[in-house]
């Protein structure tokens, strides 16, 4: 990898891009550029957008955090919950700031530049549309589900399956792109979509409209990161195959690379997990589906706390060494 930095794009939302950019963040020859899904609905983040009329704030609260060199003690104070005021109970503390920068700056972007200047994050962060909108999901019965937190949380213990989803907006007809995030997808060399739930973090960002066109004419080397569990009332029953030809789909050009884990979460942890529906993404890297694919495993799996996901460092670590050896090709 040659002397000049190069400019990474993730597209995402919630918890996974989170993870992910906490560790890209480390590595100083990268320029990150972290577009972010508008689609949030639940808790804190939900009250604010249906109270006041703003555009959800915790996922993009999370970029800003993962992003900054003092993160650890910026998610104590920023992710600290109110429990004394009637008005402020459950909201977080970085939620209403965002809030309020965005309000007194006339503009969400302009407040996410305030908190990030104020955090030094390293790195910028787009929210893919600054029009509010309602994600709606179609399940394979013809049946709707309306707003982000409906659809992550199923209420029944039978549903059926998601076929689609897609955006409503709250003002006007049409809901468009905001234009920094077209500009930084043609000028990126890597983008890097995923982890996260597919239909409610990583889908939503392509159904804008902009977005899967600004894909489709990049230069830039496509690396999708696959979960690895399932997702109840998302992604149950899926396999690897289902996840990468469902993003493939959406974005309508083929992804280069794959970046899957291979440790075997621990049996305990993983019976609790069954408990709630939720299994273990398995990839077979010699299978002939992915003859066309560059895949690139490694044991990235964080199963502290009782949770399974990625770990933050070795994700960032592998995505980093992929760049390093493929760079003649890559980028």
């Amino acid at each position: 990898m040659n002397q000049q930095r190069k400019k990474v794009v993730t597209i995402g939302g919630g918890t996974g891009q989170f993870t992910l950019l906490s560790g890209l963040r480390d590595h100083e020859d990268l320029d990150i550029t972290a577009v972010v899904s508008m689609m949030d609905s639940g808790g804190s983040t939900g009250r604010l957008r249906d109270e006041y009329g703003v555009l959800p704030p915790g996922d993009v609260l999370k970029c800003i955090l993962a992003l900054s060199p003092n993160r650890d003690f910026a998610r104590n104070i920023f992710l600290r919950r109110f429990l004394l005021d009637r008005r402020l109970k459950g909201h977080t503390a970085g939620n209403m700031l965002l809030t309020i920068l965005s309000q007194y700056t006339g503009s969400f972007p302009s407040g996410i530049n305030a908190l990030a200047e104020i955090l030094e994050s390293r790195g910028t962060i787009l929210p893919v549309t600054v029009d509010r909108a309602t994600l709606v999901a179609e399940l394979t019965d013809g049946s709707r589900i309306f707003g982000e937190n409906a659809i992550d949380r199923p209420e029944h213990s039978q549903r059926e399956s998601i076929r689609d989803v897609f955006l409503v907006p709250h003002h006007g007809d049409s809901i468009s792109v905001h234009p920094p995030v077209i500009d930084a997808i043609l000028d990126a060399d890597v983008i890097l979509i995923g982890p996260g739930d597919l239909f409610t973090s990583i889908i939503p960002n392509f159904v804008v409209p902009g977005v899967t066109e600004a894909i489709q004419k990049t230069m830039a080397h496509v690396v999708y990161i696959l979960n690895v569990m399932t997702k109840y009332g998302e992604t149950n029953e899926f396999a690897a195959v289902d996840f990468v030809e469902k993003v493939e789909s959406n974005i309508r050009r083929s992804i280069r690379t794959i970046v899957y884990n291979t440790r075997e979460p621990d049996p305990n942890l993983l019976e609790k997990y069954r408990l709630e529906r939720s299994e273990p993404v398995y990839v077979s890297s010699d299978a002939v589906y992915w003859k066309d694919y560059e895949m690139h495993g490694g044991e990235i799996l964080n199963t502290s706390g009782d949770v399974i996901r990625h770990d933050s460092k070795k994700l960032s670590n592998l995505i980093h060494k992929i760049l390093k050896q493929d760079s003649s090709k890559i980028l």
